[in-house]
């Protein structure tokens, strides 16, 4: 799996016409939510609040420190389901330790934060909040948990 910051070289490379159409091209990404997480996001779990967006996203770190991020935005917001599209891609099945390791600002490394509003750019940033809270979260619940 790609880096974030592999992600973000097209990003770089391009002006910022291009720079939407590549973020556009991830909404199309996102995989489908599986069926057993539904209820979760139908019941307003793993909610992202702070994104006007309705943004699912629960994230689990297995035994071996892998993470898994399940996430669900609907298309008729591609800009945010853009984004938790490519941290799917940068994030799922990966080390916990690439996400603890990824840059603090992905909507700078991917050359967007000027691109986009400032109530969007917030809204984004909560969702990358949430993902690494989440796995911080679940390392030290781990680690912290029965021997």
């Amino acid at each position: 799996m790609p880096t974030l910051d592999e992600i973000a070289e097209p990003f770089e490379m391009v002006d910022r016409d291009m720079r939407i159409e590549l973020l556009l091209e991830y909404a199309e990404k996102l995989p489908e939510l599986p069926e057993e997480y539904a209820p979760m996001r139908d019941n307003g779990l793993d909610m992202v609040h702070e994104c006007q967006s309705p943004v699912f996203l629960h994230v689990e770190v297995d035994d071996n420190e892998i993470v898994h991020v399940i996430a669900d935005v609907p298309r008729e917001a591609p800009t945010a389901r853009a984004f938790v599209s490519i941290l799917h891609e940068a994030f799922d099945d990966e080390p916990a330790q690439k996400v603890a390791e990824a840059p603090n600002d992905p909507l700078r490394a991917l050359g967007l934060s000027k691109l986009l509003g400032m109530q969007r750019t917030q809204g984004l940033n909560a969702i990358y909040k949430k993902l690494r809270a989440e796995v911080q979260k679940k390392q030290k619940a781990r680690s912290n948990g029965p021997a």
